[in-house]
Order: C-alpha cells, then sequence, then structure tokens
C-alpha cells in the first residue's frame, strides 16, 4: 500500500511537519573568530567572553563568537592584516597598531593628552570616537567600539625612575605609534618598537631594558617577573579598537550590525570598569611580587619636556581641529 506523504505528514503531528518543511530553523550557526594578543586573566579577555556571551544569546544562537587570546592567532600586526584580508573576522589590539593605516589616530596617543578615564571615555564614546573609527574603513576594518588598555605607566631593570632624567639611556619597548617613539627620543631613551605577543622573551633576556603598559597589564602578563622597577609615569592613555572585517560585516543582516555594534560598545563600558576597579590591587601585589615602586614620579618633568614637541609634530601633519576638540572634551 501506498501513503501519501501529505498525509504522513498530517498523521504525524504540525511539529514532525515543521521539521522536515523548516530547513530555516535548522540553519548552521555562523562563527565568528575573535583575536587579541592579551593573557587570559586580563580584562580585554573576561570583556571579549562576555561579548561572546550576549551576541549568542541575544542572536538566539545564530551567531558565536570564538575568543583566542594570548596571540594565539598572531601578533597585534599580523592580527590586523588578517581581519583586513578576512581570514580572521575580528581582532582587538592597542591603538597604536591601528596607526600606519589610519595615521590621524596617533592624536589618541599624544603624551598626557587625557585628564581622566572619563575624559578618555566622553572621546570615544562621542562623536570625535565616531570620526576617528570612521579613518579605518579604508582599510577594510570596521570598528566596531572603542575598548581601553589604560594609563601606561614605566618599568625596567636597571634602576628607579623617579624623574624624566632617569629615563636616558634606557632602551624601552614602545609600541609603533610615532607619538610613543617621539616622547621616549625626546626623553633621552632607546625607544625599541616590537610586538606585545614578543615583550615578555625581549624583557627577560634583556634585548630591552624596559617597557610601559597599565599595572593591570603588567600583573596579568607577569612581567613583575623579569621586571624590576615600576614607576607611574601615567605618560599616555592608550585605547584599544575592537575591529571587524568591513566586507563581512557589511554582508551581515542590518539587524545583526546593530546588535554586534550595541553590544560591543555596551562592553567597552563594562571592560573600563574592570581596569578601574583592579588598578590598585594590581598595583599592590606587584609590590608584593617584589617590583620597586615609585608611586609619585615627577610627573611635570616629563610632560615639560615631550608634550608640547610632539603635539606640535602632529598638528604639523594633520591640523590641530581633533586635538583642540579632545582637549575640549574633558570632563
Amino acid at each position: 500500500m501506498t501513503i501519501d506523504r501529505r498525509t504522513m505528514l498530517k498523521g504525524a503531528g504540525a511539529g514532525i511537519a515543521l521539521f522536515a518543511i523548516g530547513r530555516p530553523a535548522l540553519a548552521q550557526t555562523a562563527k565568528l573568530r575573535f583575536a587579541h594578543p592579551h593573557p587570559e586573566a586580563d580584562s580585554w579577555h573576561k570583556a571579549a567572553l562576555i561579548f561572546a556571551d550576549k551576541v549568542k544569546a541575544e542572536s538566539n544562537g545564530r551567531y558565536e563568537i570564538q575568543v583566542f587570546p594570548n596571540g594565539a592567532l598572531g601578533s597585534d600586526a599580523q592580527t590586523i592584516s588578517a581581519v583586513r584580508g578576512g581570514s580572521l573576522d575580528i581582532c582587538l589590539t592597542g591603538n597604536p597598531f591601528f596607526t600606519g593605516l589610519a595615521p590621524k589616530l596617533n592624536v589618541l596617543d599624544l603624551p598626557f593628552l587625557f585628564q581622566s578615564r572619563k575624559h578618555a571615555a566622553a572621546v570615544m564614546d562621542g562623536p570625535i570616537g565616531d570620526g576617528l573609527r570612521k579613518e579605518l574603513e579604508g582599510s577594510n576594518l570596521k570598528a566596531l567600539a572603542t575598548w581601553e588598555i589604560g594609563w601606561r605607566n614605566l618599568t625596567n631593570n636597571r634602576r628607579p625612575v623617579a624623574n624624566a632624567a632617569d629615563i636616558k639611556g634606557l632602551k624601552i619597548r614602545t609600541t609603533p605609534n610615532p607619538a610613543h617613539i617621539k616622547a621616549f627620543q625626546l626623553l633621552g631613551a632607546v625607544p625599541t618598537p616590537m610586538a606585545f605577543t614578543e615583550l615578555f622573551t625581549a624583557l627577560e633576556t634583556g634585548a630591552v631594558d624596559g617597557q610601559e603598559n597599565p599595572v593591570t597589564l603588567i600583573l596579568n602578563a607577569k612581567f613583575f617577573e623579569v621586571q624590576k622597577h615600576l614607576s607611574l609615569t601615567r605618560h599616555a592613555f592608550t585605547t584599544g579598537p575592537v575591529v571587524m572585517n568591513k566586507g563581512k560585516f557589511d554582508a551581515l543582516p542590518a539587524d545583526v550590525q546593530a546588535m554586534l555594534t550595541r553590544i560591543c560598545v555596551e562592553i567597552a563600558g563594562v571592560q573600563r570598569q574592570m581596569n578601574e576597579d583592579t588598578e590598585g590591587s594590581s598595583l599592590e601585589a606587584l609590590k608584593k611580587a617584589g617590583m620597586q615602586a615609585v608611586e609619585n614620579p615627577d610627573r611635570d618633568s616629563f610632560a615639560r619636556i615631550v608634550t608640547a614637541e610632539v603635539e606640535k609634530e602632529f598638528v604639523s601633519k594633520f591640523g590641530g581641529d581633533t586635538l583642540e576638540a579632545i582637549k575640549k572634551a574633558a570632563v
């Protein structure tokens, strides 16, 4: 006896009928790979996992973000290149590593520019930040939001740094950002740009004397194992754009684009608060681990040497409008 297919589906009930006919309900989850260079203990990784959880929940499992920390998928420059080329979906790294593609972003790394974390957030989350993020689109990058690394402080293995004169002659790892390099040249140091993923080994082998990063990252990256002196210079504040391959972003449905951007902006606030909440405890942990800290160095001695000169060089190339707008945004 031959059973008609329509009769079979009707007899089996609506649930089975929907299973057989409703193929879109069984569509595969779209997986997006998200890479960053920081250790798993760092706020970047914790925030990235929250971002991934929220995207999965709000998309009802349609989109899953896989997070790769510790430079597992490449160095700062390599992950940016991979996102531009489309072999990686999303990456997060420090603003200085993007300034080769969008030189105007160099403004964010000028020394002693931001007055407070709130000042930096006001710039990043407002029209100035929107305009700077747009600078990356010509390089096939869509910046979803801007997170932070935080206040940069100096460590080294040779001597305490209490004022600008103490920096002279130190070989310091910097980012490739022109503002960072110029500032340390003016201070008489030997700036040595390199990827974050190479830094621990360079410090351990003595290829460089020191480096500059926030106390939270100095702790989480275990630089206290290979550095003796810490000086809370707070000479610059570093942001971190979260970027996606623009072609892939543009191909997403409008509601998914809006969801990714909104959640990434929301998590920016969470990630910044993580850093602020743990700065004090991170400093205490570093001192407990044996680092000798100069907590109140003569910051004015640094600023007098570097601020005007580095700003002058930026303005000569890009004009002063963006710089002045950032200064006026101080809260």
